[in-house]
């Protein structure tokens, strides 16, 4: 299932990762297990934030994404799923039947 990962990291910690590289490592860590299609990074509420858009096959496979964040980075951590436009038409399609 097509999923968006969110993810805020609180300032404080999130200025020591940048200086101990554990930032860097975990961006790259979560790139390689996911090869999302679409990855961003932004600032949301003064907090340091990103979104990776990435194909789950296994909802089990949350904890060991999760993980991650939380002890590397003391991260909150969102999962949602999403659709590309594709996906919504053809949802819509069916609405009407």
């Amino acid at each position: 299932m097509r999923t968006m990962l969110r993810w805020t990291v609180p300032v404080g910690r999130g200025n020591e990762a940048i200086k101990d590289g554990s930032l860097e490592k975990t961006m790259q860590a979560l790139a390689e297990l996911l090869k999302p299609e679409a990855a961003y990074f932004y600032a949301e509420d003064g907090e340091r934030a990103g979104m990776m858009v990435f194909d789950m096959s296994d909802p089990a496979e949350i904890p060991q994404i999760a993980e991650q964040l939380f002890m590397n980075l003391e991260a909150a951590v969102q999962f949602i799923p999403v659709m590309n436009a594709d996906d919504l038409q053809r949802a819509l399609a069916s609405v009407g039947d």
